[in-house]
């Protein structure tokens, strides 16, 4: 699995872009991360505790960005596991490009990995889903960045696959998060599944939601940052 709960959904599933939006949240300052900052959510299935996906930044003196994502997803039975999904990722970045990924997953068992530097004008991904170069421009499917709504494709931090997105504008809509009621802009993010995305007017993002074989699965935000 990346990062993205596109592939996440279709793990579960096997267990148990296009035209996008162009206008960005502009009713306050455009959010960047700051070092300290940390994304947390806590991950439900069907309403009940399955994991929590952790998203956290440090900047180095040069202004060096790094994003550290760890991902830890279980089901089972009593004391019985019987799914199981991690995955480690850190991308680097600098000037807002990414220079850098290195990548791991256990996807139940199965184990992918992959890295990438740029190197001149494109950056080079060695990855058990894909290998050669790539864009430098591309953005990693882990939902931190908001400019991922205007993406036509993201790269996996799972394995370094292509994963081709339509991101589609629903909206608004008054949400929970981090305990809070926030009026929060919403998205459609179709590829193999269809994954709900929500983020506040200066692109901060706030909840996420998918569907796999009936099963509900909810992204909460314990904290605002």
């Amino acid at each position: 699995m990346t990062l993205r709960p596109l592939l996440i959904a279709a793990a579960i599933a096997s267990s148990t872009g296009a035209a996008a939006a162009d206008n960005a949240p502009a009713s306050m300052d455009r959010w960047s991360p700051s070092a300290g900052d940390v994304i947390a959510f806590d991950v439900l299935r069907k309403g009940n505790e399955f994991g929590s996906h952790i998203v956290s930044f440090d900047k180095s003196e040069d202004g060096e960005l790094s994003v550290t994502v760890d991902v830890d997803l279980k089901a089972g039975l009593g004391p019985i596991t019987l799914f199981r999904y991690a995955l480690d990722a850190t991308e680097t970045w600098e000037d807002g490009q990414l220079v850098s990924l290195q990548g791991s997953v256990n996807d139940d068992g199965s184990r992918e990995s992959v890295t990438a530097e740029r190197e001149g004008g494109a950056l080079a991904v060695q990855g058990d889903g894909f290998s050669g170069e790539v864009d430098p421009s591309i953005i990693p499917a882990s939902h931190w960045n908001f400019d991922q709504v205007r993406a036509e494709k993201l790269l996996s931090a799972e394995n370094g696959e292509l994963i081709e997105v339509d991101v589609k504008e629903l909206g608004r809509e008054t949400i929970e998060a981090g305990g809070q009621s926030i009026e929060a802009n919403k998205f459609m993010m179709d590829s193999d599944i269809d994954v709900t995305l929500w983020y506040d007017d200066s692109g901060r993002w706030l909840k996420l939601a998918f569907e796999a074989r009936g099963q509900a699965i909810e992204y909460v935000l314990r904290d605002l940052y």
